[in-house]
This record gives structure tokens, C-alpha cells and sequence, in this order.
């Protein structure tokens, strides 16, 4: 017999909570600490500078997003560039020297061939030995409408849509001749031909339990928000997933929006086109249009903004918040810099002041 509605959330509550004890316990001592480069928002060549920047402000790995299109309208007052992320991400292998490099995160549902990806991915390992990794995730329909997936599916094909996919990429990558007979991707015969010492880890985004549990059975980590309400399901999820198919749980990667300038002022006023970021309904919907998904963020408060995102001028402040998530049992923090006033010196001020005192401990 079910449980009832009330006692099957204290259970979930209850697991949610064992889960961040869990996953606390099994931290390291030292969380590693990835920092996230917006496509979005800034041209390709401006990328590598911040790349450069971020290596030498001593992150310990570099990612980017991987969007074909930006959160907000292209003739806002907001630039948009949206490049494309494996050809930057070999380039920025070339301008930097040590720093793990991968994509935050590549949709897998429709624009990209999954049998591509990981041809991809394992290329830029041979290039970049011991240094590349493959974030994954469910994609949005303002990157993949446009690209021909219409009628946009609903989140229970995306998932499974995600998991064909990600069943194909994993297999290849273990060395396999894959033949794949799915209900959305199919391989025949496929194999990969550049060969790496190192396996690429994957990791998977999830915002809800289901997708942690694909994570789980089939990923080398899960990818969330640090968002103290939703990440402990996630982990849940997550440890259940990999628990029900014998595997090793890996990474626990919580990632925030950061957003620093010389005045909290101009901190938050160049963060604000990122409010798009935060509305469910553009990860789920059929919403595609970049002007309706920057009005949408519009009527997000700045309140609610700053409670989701890390908006501040007083590294203190940005030291303080990371360390907040970390409790969560993160065994990695992605910060994404969403500072256009001064991204730049978001990434020196991370480098001379928030690292080091993280690293302190």
C-alpha cells in the first residue's frame, strides 16, 4: 500500500537530509573550484582572456556554457554572442597551460548526435591530457526549437531523451562498438578512433530527483544549483541512482551566478539579464524567443535575484556564500562569472582574495 501524500514527503525530507550528511562526509579536503565562462554574454576572443585570467587567479578548472542562443533579446542594451563551445574550448586549451576544461553544460536531447559528442570530448582530451571533461544536461528550447525539435517534448521525454544519449556517449567512451536501437538515437557500429590514456569524466545537470538518478546509473557526477531548497533531493537522487545500479557515486559539483564590481550597485545592475536563468519554466516550456525569456527575468525581484546569486562588491560576502553551499556536500563549486561591469576583475578579485581564503580551512 502507498504511503500517504504527508508521510512520503517526511520521507523524502527525511532522506534529503541523510543524503547532505552523506555527502558532507564523503567531501575532500580540498572542494575543487571550477569557474564557469558565459557564451552568452561575451564574444569568443573576450572568453580567452578570461580564461587566461582564470588560470592565473588559480581555479582549478574552466568551463563554459553551450547555448545557441542568449537569455536575453540580441538588440537589448545587453551583448549577445553565444560561439560556439568546442571550437573556444580548444582554443582556450591552447591559451592556458593546467586548468580542467569542459562544457557547463552540452544539450543532448536533439541539436548534437550523441556519437558526436563523444567524439568531441575525446579529442579535446588527446589534445589536453588529463584536462577535459563533458558536462551534460537536458537542454532548453531556445537551443533546440531553433534547431529544429518541434513540438518541444515534455520533461519526461527529455529525460529519457537524455539518457539515450548519454547511454551512447558512455559506451564509446568505455571503449565499445556500439550499436544503439533507441526510441530517439541510434548508432550502428560506431566506434571511436583517437584514443586517450584518460577517460573524460562526464558529469550530468539535474534539477530534480529523476534526472539525479539517471545521473547516478550512467554518470560520473551530478551538476546542480547550490540552492540549499533543492540540492539535497538532487543528492538524494543521485546517491539512490548510483546506489540501485552498484556503482561508486562520483562527483557532487553545486554550481551559483556570481557577479562582483567596485559598488554592489554595479554588481547588480550587471547581473540583472541573467534573472532569465532563474524562471522554471524556461528549462521545461516551449519557450524559445530570447526577448520573452529576458522579459520574463524582468519581473523576477531583485531580492529573490540576489538570494539565488552570489551579488556583491566585498569578496567577504562571495567567500561566505561558497562556503554556505559547500556545506551541502559539494565536492566541487562552479561559480559562473555573470559580472559585465568587470569580469575581468571579478576574476583577479577571486584570485587575490576569495581563494585564498576558501583554501585557508
Amino acid at each position: 500500500m502507498p504511503l500517504p501524500v504527508g508521510d512520503r514527503q517526511l520521507v523524502g525530507i527525511v532522506e534529503s537530509v541523510r543524503s547532505v550528511l552523506w555527502a558532507r562526509k564523503r567531501s575532500p579536503e580540498e572542494v575543487g573550484y571550477l569557474v564557469a565562462l558565459a557564451q552568452e554574454r561575451f564574444q569568443p576572443d573576450e572568453l580567452l582572456a578570461q580564461a587566461v585570467e582564470a588560470e592565473r587567479a588559480g581555479f582549478d578548472g574552466i568551463c563554459c556554457s553551450d547555448h545557441l542562443e542568449p537569455w536575453w533579446a540580441p538588440d537589448s542594451p545587453t551583448p549577445a554572442a553565444c560561439g560556439n563551445a568546442w571550437v573556444w574550448l580548444g582554443a582556450a586549451g591552447q591559451a592556458t597551460s593546467k586548468v580542467s576544461l569542459g562544457t557547463a553544460v552540452t544539450g543532448l536531447i536533439h541539436r548534437y548526435n550523441p556519437v558526436v559528442v563523444a567524439q568531441q570530448l575525446v579529442t579535446l582530451e588527446k589534445l589536453y591530457p588529463g584536462r577535459a571533461f563533458l558536462g551534460v544536461g537536458s537542454s532548453e528550447a531556445m537551443n533546440e526549437i531553433p534547431a529544429g525539435l518541434d513540438p518541444w517534448p515534455s520533461p519526461e521525454e527529455q529525460l529519457r531523451r537524455t539518457e539515450e544519449s548519454l547511454t551512447i556517449i558512455t559506451r564509446l567512451l568505455d571503449g565499445e562498438t556500439v550499436d544503439f536501437d533507441g526510441d530517439f538515437f541510434k548508432a550502428k557500429r560506431a566506434r571511436l578512433y583517437v584514443k586517450s590514456e584518460r577517460r573524460p569524466p562526464v558529469y550530468m545537470s539535474a534539477f530534480y530527483e529523476g534526472a539525479a538518478e539517471v545521473a547516478g546509473r550512467l554518470a560520473d557526477g551530478v551538476w546542480t544549483l547550490g540552492d540549499p531548497r533543492q540540492a539535497p533531493a538532487v543528492i538524494a537522487g543521485y546517491r539512490r541512482g548510483a546506489e540501485e545500479a552498484g556503482r561508486e557515486p562520483g562527483e557532487i559539483v553545486l554550481q551559483t551566478l556570481a557577479s562582483w564590481a567596485p559598488t554592489d550597485e554595479q554588481a547588480l545592475e550587471s547581473s540583472r539579464e541573467w534573472k532569465g536563468t532563474l524562471v522554471d519554466e524556461h528549462y521545461t516550456e516551449p519557450i524559445a524567443d530570447p526577448a520573452q525569456i529576458g522579459r520574463d527575468g524582468e519581473e523576477l525581484a531583485d531580492k529573490t535575484f540576489e538570494s539565488q546569486a552570489i551579488v556583491s562588491a566585498d569578496p567577504e560576502t562571495h567567500v561566505k556564500r561558497i562556503r554556505t553551499i559547500e556545506k551541502l556536500g559539494a565536492t566541487a563549486i562552479c561559480v559562473m562569472n555573470v559580472s559585465g561591469a568587470d569580469p575581468l576583475g571579478m576574476l583577479r578579485t577571486y584570485g587575490e582574495s576569495v581563494l585564498p581564503e576558501l583554501r585557508s580551512e
